[in-house]
This record gives C-alpha cells, structure tokens and sequence, in this order.
C-alpha cells in the first residue's frame, strides 16, 4: 500500500508563542513495507512490522496550540503547573494554562564538550546563546516541546519562549559519590553488589538537603517535573543482593530485619519469590518514599517522575505498585521492544494506577558511518527508518492510552573524542545532529510530521471504529 500524506504548514499558526509561515509540502510516497533492524552490529538485519502516518487517513496539522503546545482553547482548569488527568479512558498532561498536552520530548540538549564540539559551535552559533537560540528553533520547528534530562535547561531558558522542561537530580548516585562505593557502568551507575545505599540512616537527611536546589524553580511554570535518578538496579535478586554484603553493611542490617520481622522473628529458610517480589516492592517504597518527601518539601507545585526504570523491571508488578503510591508519572527507559507491547504497558498503568512516560528510545543509523556498538537502542540502515521507528514506537504508545508523552535519546550524536563518558556514549548515531551540530535531515522529516499531527492522531484513535483501522491497530 502506498500513500501520499501531505504536510500543511498553517497559515500565521501560533504554536507555543512562534508564529509559522504558511506552506505547503509533499512528503514522498513510499511503500508500507517493514522496516530491516538489527539489535546492534554484527547481528542480523530482520524485517519488523513498522506502522507510520501512511497506514493512518490523511490528518490535517494540529492547529490552536497554546503557549505551552497543548491544545486550545483550553478545556481543562488552568493551575499555572503541569499536571496529569485522566480524562475518559485516557491520561493526559494538563499544562499549566489548562492545555491538555503531550509531551514530545528531546534528551541531553547540551553542547558538545569536545574541543572539535567547541569549534563547530563558534563557527555555527558563534556563542552558547547562539546554539541555544538555533537549537530550540530546530526542535519547535520539528515539533518537540519538551527538554529532558541531562539537558542544558539554564541555556535553553533564556530563549523565549522557552520549552517545557524535565530535571534530572540524581540523588541516589550524588548520595553515593559522596559516601563512596560506586563506579560506573555502561549507562548508568553501579553500587556494590547492585545494591542502592537506600537503607543508610544518612540517606534520608543527604535527599533533604540535595532537595534544597529545587526550591529556585518551585514557581516556573515551564518546569514540567523532576526526576530522581536514572536506571538504578532493581530486581528480584535485590533481596539476597543484600544479604550478600557484609553484615556490617546498613543494606544488609535492613533486609535481614526485614526478613525476620516477614516471617515472625526467623530469617532462616530458604528465599521464595514472594519474599523476592515483596522486598523489591518494599525497597521501592523506602526510596521513592524518601526523595519524594524531600522534593516536595522544597517544591510541591510540580510533578514528581519518579526514577527511570529500566529493562530488569518491565514484568515485576512489585515495582510499578510502588511507584505508583509516590509518583505523579511512572518514568520507563524502554529498550528492546521495536513496537511497544500491549500488554506491558496496561500493567504499569494498571498497577501504579497512573500515567507512564518514555524517557527514552532511539534507533541508530548505519548509514552514519559510526560505529553504533554502544547503548541499547535499534540498528537501522538509515536515517529515514530510524524517523519510521520513531513514528511506529510513538504511535503504539498513544494507542495504549496510558502514555503521557515520549523523550529521544538524544539531541547530539556521541562524539568518539570524549573520552570521559561511560562506554553506551562514545560511538553511537543517537542525535537528531551529529557532534558537529549538523542535523540528520532525513530522520527529522519523518519526525516532524507525525509530531504536528499527535493530537489528531489521539483523536482518531480514540472516536475511529474498529472496522476503519488498521489490522496492526485494532
């Protein structure tokens, strides 16, 4: 089947503040075919089933944005913050002048800090105001209206109107650097014996302190909500992962005493997987409940996103119980799947009983010329299918009705000159630029029209009947 969706531009349309010219493009006819992905080099290419606007009516560009990106007018009560309602059978973000929204986010928008970086920004932007200017139009103009962690949020702030922005505060790990104990790892931050220093007396004293930072944005209406850490290691063996440290170690104090007081005064026997999954959703509790209270003591008008999870955790029930008790928005890290799954994501919801978030996913290119052996997303063969990939994971995510918005990993390519990054960032086609600020046009292409048709994409799917839609969509 192919199909010829057009692109219209409106005519003087407000979005988020910027007026747009009027045009009119074509995008290319191309065929519905799969899409060849690999999981990383050297494996085997395999054709996956890829939905895009092409197997969707054609739909016209999402008009009477407000200054946010949500819709307008607004039909939602405006509280000057954004927040989550769900409305029918669907979650939404409210944004703060009452917009229902959906955030299109973008990962570690931040300069290269290479000397090769820093030359290609003086001769393309001239200063960091420059970049930042040059860098928010790139990614309103590609439909984005959100910063995510890892981001430069003081740069980018400045421009305005600014983009809605996620902050990453990381205390579990400024906790561990500080006491000493952890190292790194590919993608995130490893503790001894994958074990999280979540039952140190000092921890929760350490989180009230580190919270003190977020009360200077606790009245900016652009500040979406904040992040705790990135993928800390949950899992079932996190009981006996415990047990395994010295027994002078407040982890192991904690679930030995945890274990006793489980079975009556006897920690002996042997482990099931009920005191696996139950100590896991305990151990849950005692940090999300910990940096939770800390962040809303310094900042209670914005939302807490909870920690980013990762593969390890996306079938243990336990943790998305958990998660839901402390967290506005459950924040998901999802690898490995090239359309989302079904049933998957009704369990997070289901069992935190609130909205999820992608914080992140990416395909890279082998069209690129780089080495693409780190991190965890797809190999494609180039950069119009890594913009399909984008288009068939987001549409599986609105379809689950539970998702709330997606962030990309990242803006900028990894530079293989950085040697001070961990190994999953140092070769890798991830950005929408390259490390010298060039952008992948092809992928934004494909990018941007499905993000400037994201609300009539919700609207179709949720009023179309069964019979109109796809076999893959029904």
């Amino acid at each position: 089947m192919t199909r010829r969706v057009p692109i219209l531009l409106r005519a003087a349309g407000r979005w988020a503040g910027a007026t747009i010219l009027a045009a009119v493009v074509a995008a290319p006819a191309r065929s519905t075919e799969p899409v060849e992905a690999a999981p990383k080099p050297g494996r085997p290419f395999v054709a996956r089933p890829t939905r895009t606007l092409a197997d969707l009516p054609v739909l016209p560009i999402d008009a009477s944005l407000d200054r946010f990106g949500g819709l307008a007018p607004a039909t939602e009560q405006a509280t000057g913050f954004f927040r989550v309602e769900k409305i029918g059978d669907r979650w939404w973000l409210v944004d703060p002048d009452g917009g229902r929204f959906i955030s299109r986010g973008m990962n570690s928008v931040a300069t290269v800090p290479t000397k090769g970086g820093r030359t290609a920004l003086e001769k393309k932007f001239f200063d960091i105001g420059g970049w930042a200017t040059t860098t928010s139009r790139l990614l309103r103009e590609s439909g984005f209206n959100t910063t995510g962690a890892w981001s430069d949020h003081e740069s980018l702030a400045r421009v305005e109107p600014p983009l809605a922005t996620c902050r990453l505060w990381s205390f579990m790990s400024s906790y561990g650097k500080k006491r000493g104990g952890t190292f790194m790892q590919a993608g995130h931050v490893g503790y001894p014996n994958d074990c999280p220093f979540i039952f140190d007396p000092e921890f929760p004293a350490f989180c009230r302190e580190h919270a003190r930072q977020l009360a200077a944005g606790k009245d900016d209406p652009w500040l979406l909500g904040h992040f705790s850490d990135n993928e800390m290691p949950w899992s079932l063996k996190l009981l006996e992962n415990y047990l395994g440290l010295p027994e002078s170690d407040p982890g192991h104090r904690a679930a030995k005493a945890w274990l006793a007081a489980r079975r009556n005064g006897e920690s002996g026997g042997a482990i099931t997987d009920s005191d696996r999954g139950a100590f896991l959703e305990h151990a849950m509790d005692t940090y999300l409940g910990t940096v939770a209270a800390a962040i809303r003591e310094h900042d209670p008008n914005h939302l807490f996103l909870g920690v980013r999870l990762h593969e390890p955790v996306f079938d243990l029930p336990e943790v998305y119980r958990a998660a839901g008790r402390h967290c506005d928005i459950v924040s998901v890290n999802y690898y490995r799947a090239w359309t989302p799954d079904r049933e998957q994501m009704a369990m997070w919801a289901g069992q935190a009983k609130k909205p999820f978030m992608v914080t992140e996913h990416y395909a890279k290119g082998a069209d690129s010329g780089m080495g693409n052996t780190g991190g965890a997303g797809w190999l494609v063969k180039t950069q119009q299918n890594r913009g399909r990939f984008y288009q068939n994971f987001a549409l599986g995510l609105l379809e689950s009705r539970h998702c709330v918005g997606w962030h990309w990993h990242r803006y900028a390519d990894n530079d293989p000159d950085d040697k001070k990054v961990d190994p999953s960032n140092r070769d890798s086609n991830k950005g929408i630029v390259t490390a010298r600020y060039e952008p992948w046009q092809p992928l934004l292409d494909e990018m941007r029209p499905f993000n400037e048709r994201v609300y009539g994409i919700i609207s179709w799917l949720d009023t179309r009947p069964s019979s109109d839609a796809p076999e893959a969509l029904r």
